[in-house]
């Protein structure tokens, strides 16, 4: 694995040695990302203190009203938060861990926090665990998600189970929760969709599964229980799709005035309080 730190706090790739030399198990940052310090060419880049998109860029809450500017060219609405658009520190760092830190105090901005993010290799798995804390003087409603980018090949097969399904407007913002339709479920394994999928499952176990027959290797995602959503990527015209860990429902933030912010899986962090979680990338063979 290799880190870019000054990169959204990234992870450049992820890398299985085998039989056959090294397979990536993400897709690796490429040198023209790299040059042009572009976040989204990343292998995986982590999404705090909110994941996914602000409606509006502005949401209430607790009689205050939290405005926020666009974050990345083309996009209209704020997207990930800021952890991905910041440069990080690297802490610490040995053969198979680093710790990367990240003290978020702009002035006028919304969010004041610190976070980390902790990174170890075991001989069959990656675990992360990501932390913060709130630094400003208010209680805000926070959450985090890890965003990794998988190779997309034609046999790419998924499985996990989830309770629920968020519908999504012509401008990717999330709308009404339905139960999951059969066409929709991933509780048996399945291939990916061939049409545009970009949405949340709500209701995640925490266990989901990637098979990647053609690099022979399997990814198991193994998340802890603070992450009760799964956001699914899927464009049939990219080499990539996403299969996102997320504490929090996708459009959370735009909720909190009908519904009640630990339902949605945000955490109120007043001043000084934190929270984290564990994601691990185990990979196995395939026969």
């Amino acid at each position: 694995m290799a880190l870019v730190p000054e990169l959204g706090g990234s992870v450049a790739f992820f890398r299985k040695r085998g039989h056959k030399g090294l397979v990536d198990l993400m897709r690796p940052l490429s040198e023209a990302a790299r040059s042009n310090r572009d976040p989204m060419g990343v292998a995986m880049f982590p999404m705090l203190p909110y994941a996914n998109r602000i409606a509006n860029n502005r949401f209430d809450f607790e009689g205050r009203t939290y405005e926020f500017d666009p974050n990345i060219p083309g996009q209209r609405f704020n997207l990930h938060g800021t952890g991905w658009t910041s440069a990080w520190r690297a802490a610490t760092a040995t053969a198979d861990a680093a710790k990367m830190t990240l003290d978020h105090l702009a002035p006028g901005e919304p969010y004041a926090y610190s976070a980390y993010q902790r990174f170890q290799l075991l001989a069959d798995r990656l675990r992360v665990e990501l932390g913060i804390v709130n630094r400003g003087v208010r209680a805000m409603p926070f959450g985090f998600g890890l965003h990794p980018w998988w190779p997309r090949h034609s046999e790419v097969k998924l499985r996990f189970h989830a309770t629920h399904f968020w519908l999504e407007s012509p401008e990717h913002l999330t709308t009404d929760c339905i139960s999951i339709p059969p066409e929709l479920d991933f509780s048996q394994s399945r291939s990916l969709p061939d049409s545009w999928r970009n949405n949340c499952y709500s209701g995640w176990d925490g266990l989901a599964e990637i098979l990647f027959p053609s690099s022979k290797v399997g990814m198991r995602i193994e998340a802890d229980p603070s992450f009760g959503h799964l956001m699914l990527y899927c464009d049939p015209a990219q080499p990539v799709f996403c299969l996102e860990p997320q504490t929090h429902a996708s459009g959370a933030l735009n909720r909190l005035d009908r519904e009640r912010a630990g339902d949605l899986g945000l955490a109120i962090l007043r001043a000084d309080e934190s929270i984290a979680g564990v994601v691990s990338f185990r990979a196995f063979p395939l026969e």
